[in-house]
């Protein structure tokens, strides 16, 4: 009889330890599926953050595009009286053929970022818009560069 109630007790142990296991494996299984979605979700804010730094570069391109051609445009009527008009004229192509080179760079760093991110909830600039402005962006700079060459120096 005393075997018959440690045989009981052991079984009642195991029985036990089967639900503390199968608790403890449920328990595990929660915290699993939590941990992958937020990885999920810190894959997905990586992936913004990627959109968001090429938007940066984007517009750090066409600030330093802007700032070139009007360093050009303005080459001429401020450098009138310093140096010759075809030192000025050359400074000012220089630069206004820079700024169409950033245009064109801008362009091509947004649509061309590197590998792939995955799947970003943040919209991206749409591809014909970036095509549109910067196109448009380095007309201008071809004008005044025509501009540069063929107006007569403020005297």
């Amino acid at each position: 009889m005393a075997t018959q109630r440690k045989i009981e007790r052991s079984a009642k142990e195991i029985e036990s330890s089967a639900a503390h296991v199968d608790a403890s494996a449920e328990h595990m299984a929660r915290d699993t599926a939590q941990m992958e979605m937020a990885a999920d979700r810190r894959t997905e804010l990586a992936a913004d953050r990627t959109v968001f730094a090429a938007e940066r570069t984007y517009a750090a391109w066409v600030r330093t595009g802007l700032v070139s051609l009007a360093s050009g445009v303005g080459a001429k009527s401020l450098l009138s009286h310093v140096l010759p008009g075809w030192l000025i004229g050359l400074t000012g192509s220089v630069l206004v053929l820079f700024s169409a080179f950033c245009f064109g760079a801008a362009v091509w760093r947004q649509l061309r970022p590197g590998p792939p991110p995955p799947e970003p909830d943040a919209r991206q600039l749409p591809a014909p818009l970036l095509l549109l402005v910067n196109g448009f962006l380095v007309l201008v700079a071809l004008a005044s560069l025509v501009g540069i060459w063929f107006s007569h120096a403020p005297s």
